[in-house]
């Protein structure tokens, strides 16, 4: 399904005081004043393991994540098209015309 080089994206959950301007989701608790949310990481595969797959975000940090984890899914076309800036290496990129 996957391989190396592919933009993915991933569904961070994330518990502060403050939600960012891309959170969605926002979930508040009851009696305080953190909120529980999730924002989406524009990542690309860096390799493929038997039961991991490593991917490297903008900053250059790497994560394994399992390869069966539901928050981990391919990009859409117009993710990879119109957020193409959020993902490492893809906005340098230009469509090949032929």
């Amino acid at each position: 399904m996957f391989k190396p080089g592919d933009p993915v994206v991933y569904r961070k959950t994330k518990h502060t005081t403050h939600p960012g301007p891309r959170a969605y989701d926002r979930d508040p608790e009851p009696r305080g004043e953190y909120y529980t949310y999730a924002v989406d990481k524009y990542w690309v595969i860096e390799q493929i393991d038997q039961d991991s797959i490593v991917v490297r975000t903008r900053r250059g940090k790497t994560h394994a994540i399992k390869r069966d984890d539901p928050r981990l899914r391919a990009a859409n076309w117009w993710e990879r098209l119109f957020l193409r800036g959020r993902f490492p290496g893809l906005e340098t990129r230009t469509p090949k015309t032929n």
